[in-house]
């Protein structure tokens, strides 16, 4: 239901990816608390439409968009309706990504490209389509804000495995790691212009990417020994430091990566003196 803080009262928000799995949340998690939320979807229409229709029954406001984030013409066209439904722009959660995982030596051209598109060529168009709203919003303002508070906020979503190295997975490790330099060098251009970025990294969530990991007893069993927190986080876990990073309770924190991982980033094997 909505909050009763209203955090994100009347700011509006577009989540990339937010059909399923932490997207959904994110999208769920900004709507309760007052915001107009685009939903984003690239091809699963009726998840889509499921994540919209939570929103509205829980009393929010929500459009549904369709777009494929690596296509420049599809980002192009989500921000358009977004500005000419909702009026403008207020915070980019830039969520959407995917893995084509294959053994290095094995792994096609398309694998990699696939990967590279959507979760780093993708964050590119998302973000400096945002940034230029931002921008343009703020001149056209008829009052010119005299508030410190930053103009739009940008959160990406990385991985751990922009620093863990997987095998295996080299697309989408590359993909996270170039993220993580892609979100500090457009903080340090974009800050002057009073638009933060920031992202977060989470580690093993419960959504529907990993089922085969978390719902297998015995694989859960050896998820955990990687977790020091020793459970699995839970796509609301993200969509509430996602959302902390959006608020003007984090005004002060720009060019910042948050890890959610309950602990997998400091290096467990080494708990025994390794």
């Amino acid at each position: 239901m909505i909050g009763p803080e209203l955090k994100f009262k009347e700011q509006v928000v577009i989540v990339t990816g937010s059909s399923s799995g932490i997207g959904k949340a994110c999208a769920i998690y900004f709507a309760n608390q007052g915001a107009h939320v685009v939903v984003n979807y690239a091809s699963n229409a009726e998840e889509g439409q499921k994540t919209l229709e939570e929103i509205l029954a829980n009393g929010g406001s929500a459009i549904l968009v369709k777009a494929d984030v690596s296509r420049e013409d599809d980002v192009l066209a989500l921000f358009r309706e977004t500005v000419s439904t909702f009026g403008r722009l207020d915070v980019l959660v830039s969520n959407a990504g995917l893995q084509k995982d294959s053994p290095f030596m094995e792994m096609s051209l398309q694998q990699w490209q696939k990967v590279i598109d959507v979760n780093l060529t993708g964050m590119f168009l998302c973000c400096r389509a945002a940034a230029r709203q931002f921008v343009a919003q703020e001149k056209e303002a008829s009052e010119v804000s005299h508030s410190e508070l930053a103009i739009g906020k940008i959160v990406m979503m990385s991985s751990v495995h922009d620093v863990i190295p997987w095998a295996g997975h080299v697309n989408y490790a590359a993909s996270k790691g170039g993220v993580m330099m892609f979100m500090k060098s457009i903080s340090q251009e974009l800050a002057p212009h009073k638009i933060r970025v920031n992202s977060v990294s989470p580690g093993a969530i419960k959504t529907p990417i990993n089922q085969e990991v978390w719902s297998d007893p015995e694989k859960y069993k050896g998820l955990l020994n990687l977790i020091p927190y020793k459970r699995i986080g839970t796509p609301q876990d993200v969509a509430k430091a996602v959302g902390w990073l959006a608020s003007d309770d984090s005004d002060y924190v720009n060019g910042e990566t948050l890890y959610i991982d309950g602990g997998m980033t400091l290096y467990p094997e080494f708990a025994d003196n390794g």
